[in-house]
């Protein structure tokens, strides 16, 4: 009779007939396969939040000077950069909020909401008649678009813990792909009265809003996507009108076992006290730092002239490379990085990576001495590498992050997360051209001269990440087995 008890499991599943989580969960346990529904869900909603980040970038210059507002043209590239972080600021100051919101109402909500500020806002951008109400649509568009947090833990919660890494991979290969779609949807749409005269004639409604063509674009897929989305299976537990995992329902009602009390005291636990999700995001923040930093200084050193110790490449050379680069990123995140990710856990994954990126980044000075065809493929296998080394340290701090909490905390740690990045990716910019404008300045220094101690000092911070990687700092949560992470 004691034999019987002690093989009874302490934990019971219960599923609800009217939560939509425990919905999700008994087809996540009847079906073994990957949802290829879900997917695609997960793919035109990260889409659909990256391409109006990115589209603006080949016309703003543009837009600005129209606008008139600057009184020298050196000053152009000032306002373009405010109007390109209004963006960043409404995301950094709402992104926390939108995370508590879905934790509370549901990932479903704040996706579509997200949408349908693209639809709105972008569009209203795109007929914008001065700088501010440019401006403050750009801030209102990052603002109410809380998309980008929620999607990250719908990813992990619609599928089995096997596929949540091809899960997690799909919103970084989607948002890889806005950043190649989005400038050509703007480089090619913008001031369509001046490029294609046959179909849009001169002062005609598309000469008066020679920058509404691309957000009309970008704001008709939008609509499509929250129609589409409509369809989209909430992953949020509610029984009876209380917000709670099927895991932390069992444990409320077994609280006399040990794994109760300990699920109930994690429900109760601050957000800000869970070491596991905090280190993680503090690595992640070091690494968007180097990232975000890279890409400043990669694209203003490859345009600077060879006597500063460039490249002397053209505007079209650096946009085909990340082109390459962006393809490259969507190939290896849907088929190769789930099978890596298998065989050597995320943790293991991350180390390896950003040690290997180390020599990777201080080769690039070096590549001033060859110039020619020779030249432009090194460059572009050295861009390749690069970026699938940190797309792939940021999908697994993804998976890291999205463990390292139960699910009624976990809209609140992406959001949490996506205001840290956005408050480190606002510094990186600034930082990168700063250090460039500096290097070139010492082109005959002794000690690691020109563009050298560049990337020297972007591969210090990369060292950090990587010793951050390690404990004591970096905690990973007891519940996921060593196999998985080592």
């Amino acid at each position: 009779m004691e034999d019987e008890n002690i093989a009874q499991p302490l934990l019971r599943k219960q599923y609800y007939d009217s939560c939509p989580g425990c919905k999700v969960d008994q087809e996540k346990e009847l079906k073994e396969d990957v949802s290829y529904p879900n997917l695609l869900f997960i793919w035109i909603a990260v889409l659909c939040t990256t391409l109006p980040i990115a589209s603006l970038f080949p016309f703003v210059y543009f837009m600005v000077k129209d606008f008139n507002i600057a009184e020298r043209e050196e000053d152009i590239s000032a306002y373009a950069g405010c109007m390109g972080s209004a963006f960043m600021i409404g995301r950094t100051l709402t992104s926390i909020l939108w995370g508590i919101i879905s934790d509370r109402y549901g990932r479903k909500p704040v996706i579509i909401t997200g949408i349908i500020s693209v639809i709105i806002f972008n569009t209203l951008f795109g007929l914008s008649t001065n700088f501010w109400m440019a401006v403050s649509m750009r801030f209102l568009l990052g603002s109410l678009n809380g998309l980008l947090g929620p999607i990250k833990a719908y990813a992990t919660e619609v599928f089995r813990e096997e596929h949540q890494a091809l899960g997690l991979s799909t919103v970084v290969a989607a948002w890889g792909v806005g950043l190649v779609i989005g400038p050509a949807l703007g480089g090619y749409l913008a001031q369509p009265a001046k490029k294609y005269t046959h179909l849009f004639p001169k002062d005609s409604f598309w000469d008066k809003f020679p920058y509404f063509l691309p957000c009309f674009i970008i704001s008709a897929f939008a609509f499509a996507v929250a129609i589409a989305c409509t369809w989209l299976p909430e992953t949020l537990h509610n029984h009876n009108g209380s917000n709670e995992s099927t895991f932390n329902g069992e444990a409320l009602e077994n609280d006399s076992s040990v794994a109760g009390k300990n699920k109930i005291k994690m429900k109760d636990e601050s957000i800000f006290l869970n070491w596991p999700l905090m280190s993680s995001i503090i690595v992640y923040c070091i690494f968007s730092l180097h990232d975000v930093a890279c890409q400043e200084v990669f694209s203003l050193w490859a345009v600077s002239p060879r006597g500063l110790g460039g490249l002397n490449f053209t505007t079209d050379d650096v946009g085909n490379i990340l082109a390459v680069s962006g393809i490259a990123i969507i190939i290896y995140q849907l088929f190769l990085y789930p099978l890596l990710q298998k065989f050597c856990g995320p943790v293991t994954l991350i180390r390896i990576t950003a040690v290997l990126c180390i020599p990777l980044l201080q080769c690039y000075p070096f590549m001033t001495m060859l110039s020619g065809f020779n030249l432009y493929m090194l460059i572009n296998i050295a861009s390749i590498l690069h970026n699938l080394m940190f797309e792939t340290i940021v999908t697994c701090l993804f998976l890291l992050q999205n463990r390292a909490v139960e699910q009624h905390q976990r809209g609140t740690a992406n959001g949490l997360t996506l205001t840290a990045m956005s408050a480190f990716k606002a510094i990186g910019p600034a930082g990168g051209g700063a250090l460039l404008t500096w290097s070139q300045k010492r082109s005959n220094a002794s000690f690691l001269p020109g563009t050298h101690i560049v990337f020297f000092i972007l591969n210090v911070v990369e060292g950090l990440g990587v010793l951050l990687m390690f404990k004591p700092f970096l905690s990973v949560k007891k519940k996921m087995s060593s196999e998985q992470l080592y």
